[in-house]
Formats: structure tokens, C-alpha cells, sequence
């Protein structure tokens, strides 16, 4: 039977919220009002066969790609649905990363798809590790999937180490799905997209998670034309066309995505300050250490290091651990704080926290963590 719940965005939806939200994953929403945008040009409809043409080269544009190359999508999470759906058929071998971003194997197991793991481990700094790419690849692999930054820990992985896992998956006939939608969130030489690497790669993204417009739900795959085409037609199985107002402020935030992208810097730089202070003065949390991304992912140390490869890879996913529920339990009741627990990372000791709202409110946040410790 398939799998058709995400356990997270349930969570996510219905019990992430309190008055210290560090569950975020995406910075704060960026004003309509100062959006330079005439609302006198929304429009309820609009011309939208397989994409909306000024959306389209703009994305284009923006990647340096021709715009039979882009795929309009409901968001990343969307986009990468699209972008499984497409190339895979029940029974193929997917290889997702460890820990991985819950949604992405939660699809994975929706489609019926044989899921091989490969280890992205702490003391490396979750790091890919091309040797344990090749560990889990088998000829009957079909497809690879990689977060870069990576979600949770915002690791970047550098060009050279994604060209390799390319021959890796060319070797066998797969492809590389890398879901980029906080690669920009590095914001000096930021790195480009893995789209340009090779015919074997496809990448989704959206304007989600480091441009604050989330509303818009703007998301787009990346392929080479031939799949783009496929993936549009499957996409007549989801829907018919995207929200036009929605299409409209989408083309008007990329015109103008260095202002978004940099009012909401200024506020993750400051909450990064803020982290690396927590963490030097913390005992019982430890993390690596990232130079960027929106997100980071502490461990918990009194309640040990987390499991080893054998019991994720047996089980599919881990169970609770109780002290740590009780611990983010407490924390949000008698604290008034919220962290992403780690489990839905398959990762119990471990907790998420997001950058980029509001630096008064993540500082105290973390302050009530260190408190409830």
C-alpha cells in the first residue's frame, strides 16, 4: 500500500507554531507593499498552456538556461514530486541522502520506489562523501537525490564532489535529482547551479526559503528540454495552470530578487552571530558549523550520538526517543519555544532550527533552549 501521509508538514502544520517559532525553515516574509509592482496589472486569468512564458524566461535568465528548460512548479516540495514522478516507475531503485528532509522520502516511499540510503555523517560535517554514494549506487539505480545546502545542516557540497556522483549515476543510466532551494542562501560566490553539469542532472528550487515569498508558492524544475516536456505533461495529471496573480508577482520579484534576498541577509547573518555564541557557550549541544544556509541542526548530547547506518537502513525510519519528545515537549510548553525535532530527519537526538525571521526573537529562543537543557 502506499505511503500517503508526510508525518512532518503535519507536524509542521499543526503543532510547530509558538511564541519563540525556531521551527522555521525559510526566512520572513517579505512586504507586498515593498515589492516595487503596480497592482494595477494583476489579472484573475492569464495565457498559461505549459508554463507562463515571462515566468518562464525569467527563471531562464536567471540560470543561464533556455526556457524549454524550466518546469513551473507549486513550490520545491512540488517540484521535486514532479521531477521523482517523472523518472521513476514503482519498483526503481532511488538513493536518497542521510538524514534527509522528511517530504523527500516520504514521495519517494508514495511512489513505490526501492529507497537505498547513503550516509551524509556528523563528524564530517555532513558532507557528501562520493565513496558512500558509490556504497549504495547498484546498476538498478535509477535515480540519486542530494539537498544542496543540505537540509537540515546547510553543508554545501562543492561542484567537483557533484560531477562525481554525475559519473557515478551516468555510469549506471540514472539521474541526479539536487533540490537547491537554499543554495542561495550562500551569499558571497554563490556556486552555480548543478543543472550546468551535465545531462544527467535535474534541479528544483523556489523562491521559498531565502527570498521571503513563500506565498507565491514559485517553484521550478531544471532539466534538459526532452524531460522538461515529459514532466509537463505529467503535470496535466496534478493540474490545469498555476494562480496567474501569483505568476504575475513572481515575475516582479525576479526582477527585483537582490533586494529580497538581501533584506533577509541582514537578519540570518545576525542570527548566525547569534548561534555561533550559543554554541560556544552550550555544553550540551554541538553542531558543525556553516558559514551559511537558513538552517542548522544541533545535537543533543546527553541523550547520546545518534544511531548508526544498520538501523535506518533496516528499519526505514526510527523510533521516538522519549526523553528527547519530552524535552521538546516541555520546551514548547513551559518555555514557549519551538525547534524541528529530529526525528523527522530520522534523527531522535537531534534538533533543527531555522535563521532569518526575526533576530530578537531568535536570540531569545535560543537563550530558552539553553535553559531548558
Amino acid at each position: 500500500m502506499r505511503h500517503k501521509e508526510s508525518e512532518y508538514m503535519h507536524w509542521a502544520k499543526t503543532a510547530s507554531r509558538a511564541r519563540y517559532n525556531l521551527a522555521t525553515s525559510g526566512v520572513g516574509a517579505f512586504p507586498l507593499r515593498e515589492l516595487p509592482f503596480d497592482p494595477g496589472q494583476l489579472e484573475i486569468n492569464g495565457e498559461n498552456k505549459y508554463g507562463y512564458r515571462p515566468l518562464q524566461q525569467a527563471i531562464g535568465a536567471k540560470y543561464g538556461v533556455d526556457p524549454e528548460w524550466v518546469v513551473e512548479a507549486a513550490g520545491t516540495s512540488f517540484a521535486n514530486h514532479l521531477a521523482m514522478a517523472t523518472l521513476l516507475e514503482p519498483g526503481d531503485q532511488v538513493v536518497i541522502e542521510h538524514p534527509a528532509y522528511g517530504p523527500l522520502v516520504d514521495v519517494a516511499r508514495y511512489l513505490e520506489a526501492d529507497i537505498r540510503r547513503f550516509a551524509r555523517r556528523e563528524e564530517n560535517g555532513y558532507a557528501v562523501d562520493p565513496a558512500e554514494v558509490r556504497r549504495a549506487l547498484t546498476p538498478q539505480t535509477k535515480l540519486i537525490v542530494i539537498t544542496n545546502l543540505h537540509n537540515p545542516s546547510a553543508a554545501l557540497t562543492p561542484e567537483a564532489v557533484l560531477r562525481e556522483i554525475g559519473d557515478m549515476a551516468g555510469s549506471v543510466g540514472a539521474h541526479v535529482l539536487v533540490d537547491e532551494v537554499y543554495l542561495d542562501a550562500v551569499y558571497e560566490n554563490t556556486p552555480r547551479s548543478a543543472v550546468h553539469l551535465g545531462p544527467e542532472f535535474v534541479v528544483t528550487n523556489s523562491l521559498t526559503k531565502v527570498y521571503g515569498v513563500s506565498g507565491l508558492r514559485c517553484g521550478w524544475i531544471l532539466a534538459q528540454a526532452d524531460l522538461a516536456r515529459r514532466m509537463l505533461r505529467l503535470n496535466d495529471v496534478y493540474a490545469a495552470t498555476a494562480v496567474h496573480p501569483a505568476e504575475l508577482l513572481s515575475v516582479a520579484a525576479f526582477q527585483h530578487l537582490e533586494r529580497l534576498r538581501d533584506r533577509a541577509r541582514r537578519i540570518v547573518e545576525a542570527d548566525r552571530g547569534a548561534l555561533s555564541a550559543f554554541l560556544d557557550r552550550c555544553d550540551g549541544i554541538a553542531a558543525p558549523r556553516t558559514e551559511w544556509g537558513t538552517t542548522a541542526f544541533l545535537r543533543l548530547e546527553e541523550c547520546g550520538a545518534s544511531a548508526g547506518t544498520a538501523d535506518w537502513q533496516s528499519a526505514g525510519r526510527l523510533p521516538a526517543c522519549p526523553t528527547c519528545d519530552t524535552f521538546f515537549g516541555r520546551l514548547r510548553q513551559e518555555y514557549e519555544t519551538s525547534a524541528v525535532p529530529g526525528r523527522f530527519f530520522e534523527m531522535p537526538h537531534h534538533l533543527r532550527i531555522g535563521m532569518g525571521v526575526d533576530s530578537e526573537m531568535f536570540a531569545e529562543g535560543l537563550r530558552r533552549i539553553e535553559a531548558a537543557l
